[in-house]
């Protein structure tokens, strides 16, 4: 039973950092002329590989979205984690460098959200709850499938919803 709840729980946070890569991904191709600022802003890249990585990054996150929805694994969601993990990485060496204003990129380009320990420990979570849908797990019900879906919808939409409020009140127009 214990077995059969940890593995609903992995396809539940598949489907919520499924939705999350494809919603970044998505957002971050419209506004692509801002990604390879937001790339450079990281300082971790040699200047040569700022344009290519700003190209591909969107596609590697709405490819990896969409293959976590359809329930392909285990190469998306491995992808998934180690996405998950360089991002947090990138932002935990930028914050103990004291740069801790940039924006994330993690989403709308028209909200600046600045990287925190927060948005790291979300990575790093994410990515460690994720790995729970690495195992082999036995069929689900259609009951079970549904209530992965809305758990998982519900997770990806509190994630963007805190994600969104702290970016409004980082911005300078709050701040009045």
């Amino acid at each position: 039973m214990a077995a059969q709840a940890l593995d609903l729980f992995g396809l539940t946070v598949s489907i919520a950092v499924g939705l999350l890569f494809l919603v970044a991904g998505v957002a971050q191709w419209r506004h692509r002329a801002l990604l390879p600022g937001v790339i450079a802003n990281y300082r971790l890249l040699p200047v040569a590989l700022v344009g290519p990585a700003a190209i591909s990054l969107p596609l590697v996150e709405v490819a990896t979205g969409v293959a976590l929805l359809i329930g392909l694994h285990p190469l998306p969601v491995l992808v998934a984690v180690g996405l998950l993990l360089l991002f947090a990485a990138a932002m935990a060496i930028n914050i103990v460098r004291g740069r801790g204003h940039i924006d994330c990129g993690c989403g709308h380009g028209a909200l600046r959200h600045p990287i925190g320990w927060p948005l790291v420990a979300r990575n790093v979570a994410l990515a460690s709850l994720l790995g729970l849908h690495l195992r082999p797990a036995s069929p689900f019900a259609a009951m079970d499938v549904a209530t992965a879906l809305a758990g998982g919808v519900a997770i990806a939409l509190l994630c963007l919803l805190l994600q969104s409020l702290t970016a409004l009140a980082a911005s300078p127009a709050h701040r009045r």
